[in-house]
């Protein structure tokens, strides 16, 4: 009858039965209507199942990974995510009660998502405990088979329930029963170019997309998806700047334990030193003594070579002065040396200090001497003339 309707109709009897003709084909086309094409027959109903509807394409949806054993049921609620989330333990007593309110049984929510025309898919399974203490979980076919049955659906209806599916990975036959036969409506060639084109077989199937509807479905749940993602983005965004102020905020304080356990460090050798001083009071030097003596004489001597550190420290003291001069100019620079090495510049310059003190009193005591000679001296040549005279 469809191709009667669509190539040859015998309605009117005249050449308005090829006007109807091609009316039949827009609306077979479209996919919606009815085809008159005789009058002793009724009209056939175009659907969009039809395989002359044009609106028809193939998408691709993911493979289910969950096994039977998982008892993974979803049930799509009439309601918004947020009224759901908000009264998700009525939901679950509810289910109980539906679920005949055996002690033995347990209801569990996998996941609450939200689909588009403000329905929301629940994810769900149970629990049975045994007497003896144990408990597994209520196959996913078991329990859509019980939530399928008449009375059941009705008991769902009222607490909101439009539909229940099942959530398990496909078996190697019936994915391959799925593939090889092309949906209602759907052209087999398109159909095997869906299969040739799929991008990752292993994890997607092809699906059918007939009419403006389902295409409009498919969009929506995809910005939804999208817009969970970019959530989701959003979130581990937040995390790792959190985490770059306390790696920051960890690398500070490492640092500032590091100076304290330095601190500590040079505190802890003084004391040291001293219990060594106190300990060694009123012995000769040992032999490792006088090696480690003869060592730090060296190492000082080197400190205090005019080519070598003490130059340099000279010319770093030369560049710290033009920095605070050029500090004075410019106010907003600022400078500042670390606590240790400006310990050690005070040391060296002390020590410094103490040298030319010592050199200051040799010279002193040098002058003293050569005064006393000359006046030894001359007091002998008086002495001399006196005889001679």
């Amino acid at each position: 009858p469809a191709v009667t309707a669509l190539s040859a109709p015998t309605l009117l009897g005249d050449e308005r039965d090829s006007i109807l003709a091609k009316w039949n084909q827009l609306q077979a086309y479209w996919g919606t209507g009815k085809g008159y094409y005789s009058n002793n027959n009724p009209p056939v109903d175009f659907t969009q199942e039809n395989p002359f509807c044009r609106f028809k394409a193939v998408g691709y949806s993911c493979v289910p990974v969950s096994k039977d054993e998982d008892g993974l049921v979803v049930l799509v609620l009439n309601k918004k995510e947020a009224d759901v989330r908000a009264q998700q333990q009525q939901l679950v007593e509810s289910l109980h009660k539906v679920l005949g309110s055996n002690q033995t049984l347990t209801v569990n929510v996998d996941g609450v998502k939200a689909l588009p025309s403000d329905q929301t898919e629940v994810i769900i399974y149970v629990v049975e405990r045994s007497p003896n203490g144990t408990s597994k979980r209520i196959p996913a076919t078991t329990l859509f088979s019980y939530l399928e049955q008449t009375n059941i659906k009705v008991q769902l209806t009222q607490i909101g329930v439009a539909m229940s599916v099942t959530r398990t990975e496909l078996s190697p036959t019936q994915l391959k029963q799925l593939l090889q036969n092309a949906p209602a409506g759907v052209d087999p060639i398109i159909w095997e170019q869906a299969k040739v084109d799929n991008p990752d077989p292993e994890k997607l199937i092809p699906v059918p997309m007939v009419g403006f509807k389902e295409l409009l479905r498919r969009l929506q749940i995809q910005e939804q998806m999208t817009k969970q993602h970019q959530t989701r983005v959003d979130i581990i965004s937040n995390d790792i700047s959190e985490l770059q102020k306390n790696q920051a905020t960890t690398v500070a304080k490492i640092a500032q334990y590091k100076r304290k356990l330095m601190d500590l460090s040079h505190r802890v050798l003084q004391v040291l030193i001293k219990q060594e001083i106190q300990r060694k009071s009123g012995y000769a030097i040992q032999v490792d003594e006088e090696h480690l003596r003869v060592q730090l004489d060296t190492i000082q001597s080197e400190l205090n070579a005019p080519t070598q550190f003490k130059g340099r420290l000279n010319e770093l003291m030369s560049q710290i002065r033009m920095q605070n001069h050029f500090g004075a100019v410019r106010s907003e620079e600022r400078y500042s040396v670390d606590a240790d090495l400006l310990r050690e510049i005070k040391q060296h310059l002390k020590q410094q200090q103490d040298g030319l003190s010592h050199l200051i009193s040799v010279i002193k005591d040098d002058l003293e001497d050569i005064k006393l000679i000359e006046h030894g001296l001359s007091d002998s040549g008086h002495l001399r003339g006196g005889i001679l005279s």
